[in-house]
This record gives C-alpha cells, sequence and structure tokens, in this order.
C-alpha cells in the first residue's frame, strides 16, 4: 500500500474493517460527528482507509462479503478490527442470535476468525467492551464483550488473545464512547504512539481513562459543600440523592465537549458510569443505594473514611446561597448581589 508523508513523518496507508454485532448503533453515531469535515474525512486526513462499515459503505450484498473473504483469506491485510457491539453467543454458545446476513455465518464465528488476522482489535463502546446494556440480566443472548465477561478477562476471544501487534483488545468503552476517543485511539495507533502501557487493567486507553467523568463538572461547587439535588431540575450535586456516579466513572465527559457542547450532567442528568463493566446491572439509575444514610458507591479519589468525615464538615460549612441553589431550578441567590461574598 502507498505511503503518506505528513508533517515530516512517513504514515503506512492503512485498512480499517467495521463489523456491527449486537449494537444499536449509537458508535457509530457518536463517531460521526468527529472533526470539522466529518469522521470518513479525519481518517482519510490520518492515512485510514475504511475498507467496509455496513451503515456506511456503498458495498453490499456480494461485494461485502467479496471484502470481508479477501480479508480472511489474506488477500486483504487488515490493520485495524472495530468491533461495534456485544458478540451474542445464544443459543448455547452456539452464536445462531446473530448471524452475518449473507454469509451463513455467525457474527462469533466471523470476530474469531478475523481478530487474529488484525494487527489491533479494537472493541468500540462498553458493548464490545464487557458486555453492555445486551448483557443485563437475565441475558438470554448471552452477550459477551470481546475480551472480558463484564469485568472478568475472558470474553469470546479469551484472556490471552493477542492481535499481530501483541496488543490485547483495545477497549474504547462507553455508551457510546465520545468520538475523540474512537478517533484520538486510531490516529495514535496509526501514528506509532500507542503500546499496551497506554492501557489500564481492564483495557481502556488512560489518555481518557484516567480521570474521572467528576472532574471538570459544573456542579462541582455543590459537590464539595455536599448540597444535594432532590430532583432532577435542582441544580445541586446528583450524587447523594439521585444516582450519579461520576466520582466512579472514568472519563474525561466534563473536559471536552460533546459534540459542540455538553455532558449527562451538564444536561441535568446523572451519570451511570458507561464506561465501566457491569453498569447495566444498576436497579435504578436516579437513587443512590445507600446503607444508614451513606452511598454505597464513593468517590475513587479519595479514601471512604475521608469522605464521609468531610461530608460532614462540608455540609456544616456550607454557605446559605448554596444551600439555597442546590434544590432550586435556577440560582436564586447571587454571589454577585453580596459583593462576591455569601450572606
Amino acid at each position: 500500500m502507498k505511503d503518506r508523508e505528513r508533517a515530516g513523518r512517513r504514515i503506512r496507508m492503512t485498512n480499517l474493517l467495521w463489523l456491527q454485532a449486537g449494537s444499536c448503533g449509537g458508535c457509530t453515531m457518536s463517531v460521526l460527528d468527529h472533526g470539522a469535515r466529518g469522521w470518513v474525512r479525519e481518517l482519510q486526513n490520518f492515512g485510514i482507509d475504511l475498507l467496509w462499515h455496513p451503515s456506511l459503505s456503498e458495498e453490499s450484498g456480494e461485494e461485502a462479503i467479496a471484502i470481508l473473504g479477501d480479508v480472511a483469506a489474506g488477500r486483504t491485510p487488515l490493520d485495524f478490527l472495530c468491533i461495534e457491539g456485544s458478540i451474542l453467543r445464544g443459543p448455547n454458545g452456539t452464536g445462531l442470535y446473530n448471524r452475518l446476513a449473507g454469509t451463513g455465518r455467525t457474527m462469533l464465528s466471523w470476530v474469531r476468525e478475523l481478530a487474529p488476522l488484525a494487527d489491533y482489535c479494537i472493541a468500540v463502546g462498553t458493548c464490545a467492551a464487557y458486555g453492555g446494556v445486551h448483557a443485563a440480566q437475565p441475558d438470554p443472548a448471552e452477550a459477551s464483550g470481546l475480551q472480558y465477561e463484564g469485568s472478568i478477562s475472558g470474553g469470546v476471544l479469551g484472556p490471552d488473545f493477542r492481535a499481530r501487534s501483541g496488543l490485547p483488545v483495545i477497549n474504547v468503552a462507553g455508551c457510546a464512547p465520545h468520538p475523540g476517543w474512537i478517533m484520538e485511539t486510531l490516529a495514535a495507533l496509526q501514528m506509532g504512539d500507542f503500546d499496551e502501557s497506554d492501557l489500564d487493567r481492564l483495557g481502556r486507553p488512560k489518555f481518557f481513562a484516567k480521570t474521572l467523568a467528576h472532574h471538570g463538572c459544573e456542579r462541582n461547587e455543590y459537590y464539595e459543600f455536599k448540597a444535594s439535588a432532590e430532583k432532577l431540575s435542582d441544580l445541586g450535586c446528583l450524587m447523594e440523592h439521585l444516582g450519579c456516579k461520576a466520582t466512579q466513572a472514568v472519563g474525561d465527559c466534563n473536559q471536552r465537549s460533546w459534540n459542540g457542547g455538553g455532558s449527562c450532567t451538564h444536561g441535568g442528568f446523572s451519570c451511570v458510569a458507561c464506561t465501566s463493566p457491569g453498569f447495566e446491572q444498576t436497579e435504578d439509575f436516579l437513587k443512590t443505594p445507600k446503607v444508614g444514610g451513606i452511598p454505597v458507591g464513593l468517590p475513587l479519589d479519595m479514601p471512604k473514611a475521608w469522605f464521609v468525615a468531610l461530608a460532614a464538615l462540608s455540609k456544616s460549612a456550607t454557605p446559605e446561597r448554596v444551600r439555597q441553589n442546590a434544590t432550586s431550578d435556577r440560582v436564586v441567590r447571587d454571589p454577585r448581589r453580596a459583593g462576591g461574598h455569601d450572606e
């Protein structure tokens, strides 16, 4: 394949094959909005050729089957294999619940054949990474991630799987992932700036998994004073009563805008920790489980004992302005009216 000179570096032209398994298509919808000129142009800019995508490519029927056949036979090199959606192994491990139309084969079979041929295997979204929504109990479809089943290493490819580059499956988790997480992972791999040390213990790229969704949240003043919202329209912190898991969920969601602006908490909705395995098992996404009045899931960035002690101190020191605003749908006490000082 031809190489391309870019910014003084030689970029090898590569192929990307994208398959959709048990998926709602949300990951594709997310990544399509990446880049000023769109995701496909962004791929081209980095020297990545979109070999085939079931929702975006013109090829269908026999043409699409021929592309897959050429890859499987080794006639077309496979650099990036992106899988969107969980792998449905049912019934009874046969994978027959999810067949690739026209091929007479299951998606389970295709993934197990193609993954070892790829230089890099990328699970796009939490479904492909850990099983996701489809794996919620009861799970009649026997859904699984590529190399994890929930938080347990294994999945459909097994714990010892390595792509031709030597890397395990790269889990760009999220439901759906931020478009930047997907494209920046591909770009880093293409530029040779990514190795196994750049993955966390659950196979997620550290560039977005080394921080928490809580970091950068515009509700953090309320969080610091433990001034909590009581209903979704309130301005206060959503953690204590309304199920928000931003202090436990990895992701830079509040440090970069989604599709031009916003995040879950910015939009007034609780973070459901969609980048984490097992998030789908939550009984009530809008209710914080508690034991003895203390939330069960406590922040990851401080010891639990500290949090409990500091929470009591913070509540006792909450300014009246913050207390009143926390349970209102708008700012009712503006600090500017008091010269920047609380009354």
